[in-house]
């Protein structure tokens, strides 16, 4: 039995990998060992043949951004005529249409702004419930909760993280996580914060009753034991969720992707599709207590989205009406939910809509045409 095999029949027998074993399947090329053990593993929480995917829009409401991150194509610095703030109105426009598609999560996202004070963000969250009461608003990242703070006059992390989820931020999505360790973040990322920093916010609001996703983005040049502390850095804050009787389930879900280079300050050649399966894969296996994982179909393209299902994959993500920062850089992969529907088929699994805390709304059984038109818009 070769070292990887032992991992696997070790992960498969419910024992949890250590940090050396996570190591060595991040160097091994046994992909397809790896798949399947992440597919049994998968099936074993979800045993149903369902694939799941939610109805949303990105809103990236501004992207005026002070933190100038190297592999970012879509920031504008603070003072530049490319700058811009989307008025409430427009952004209460994008919401409306969204709604009107039997959409259910708006996924709003910027830069890092420093002209923007801390009641911006609780006016306009307030102004959108006020409006769409059942809409849920699964945003901001950590670093803009960050900013959030520095521009607060002087309230707490808790604080900020406290107040806008009163004003209508029902969860946090995982962006700027990257990669969780320190070395790497300095290179790409010098002022965007530490791994500790992202961290920080997603515990917060775990022990005030929020759930989070979390992500991580591989080929920026980081070793095999970044991706692999990363992984057991997620692992370690669901344990504290889980185990201090927190009111929120923590990580709902954890999404891999690999970084896009098109347009950015970083030239590098980009991960293979091979090594993102690779990484799903062992995110699945690494991760064992955190129920659900996307598809990056945005950045790996439809095929690979299919594909990633017998990967440890048990959802698709996001329709994404609306995405600017990958497109920024060049990935312009678009789905409709007709299309979802066909390539979830393709892979064998019945497609059924969810909404973010991933209770399911309508399950497309084969037999069932599609129940309303979704176009597409950029």
């Amino acid at each position: 039995m070769s070292a990887v095999d032992g991992i696997l029949s070790r992960a498969l027998q419910g024992q949890r990998l250590e940090l050396e074993d996570v190591v060595r399947l991040f160097e091994s090329e046994e992909i397809e060992k790896m798949g399947a053990a992440a597919n049994e593993l998968m099936l074993r929480r979800h045993p149903e043949p369902i694939t799941t995917f939610v109805v949303g829009r990105n809103v990236n409401y501004t992207n005026i951004c002070d933190v100038y991150c190297r592999f970012c194509a879509f920031y504008r610095a603070p003072g530049s005529n490319e700058g811009y703030v989307l008025p409430d109105e427009l952004i209460l426009q994008k919401i409306q249409e969204t709604v009107d598609v039997g959409g259910t999560e708006i996924l709003m996202q910027g830069g890092t702004n420093p002209n923007l004070k801390f009641g911006y963000y609780l006016d306009l969250l307030r102004k959108i419930k006020a409006r769409f009461p059942d809409i849920t608003m699964h945003s901001f990242s950590p670093a803009e909760i960050h900013k959030m703070k520095d521009v607060s006059d002087g309230l707490s992390l808790e604080e900020v993280i406290r107040q806008i989820h009163e004003a209508g931020l029902d969860s946090l999505p995982g962006g700027g996580a990257e990669i969780l360790d320190d070395r790497t973040r300095r290179k790409i990322s010098r002022l965007k914060g530490t791994w500790r920093d992202w961290m920080d916010v997603m515990t917060t609001a775990h022990k005030i009753g929020m759930n989070t996703t979390a992500t991580m983005v591989i080929g920026f040049g980081e070793s095999m034991e970044e991706r692999a502390l990363h992984l057991l850095r997620v692992r370690e804050a669901q344990d504290e969720c889980l185990t201090n009787g927190y009111p929120s389930k923590g990580f709902l879900a954890f999404i891999p992707w690999t970084f896009q280079p098109d347009n950015t300050n970083m030239k590098r050649e980009k991960a293979s599709p091979e090594e993102y399966l690779k990484t799903l894969a062992i995110s699945r296996i690494a991760l064992d207590n955190i129920d659900n994982f996307q598809s990056s179909w945005v950045t790996m393209g439809p095929e690979i989205g299919k594909l990633s299902l017998t990967y440890g994959c048990n959802d698709f993500g996001s329709t994404m009406m609306e995405e600017n920062v990958v497109s920024a850089a060049g990935t312009t992969h678009k789905v409709n939910i007709e299309l979802i529907l066909k390539l979830i088929r393709e892979a064998g699994k019945i497609p059924a809509q969810r909404n973010t805390r991933y209770e399911i709304l309508k399950v497309y059984n084969e037999d069932e045409s599609v129940a309303r038109d979704f176009i597409m818009q950029n």
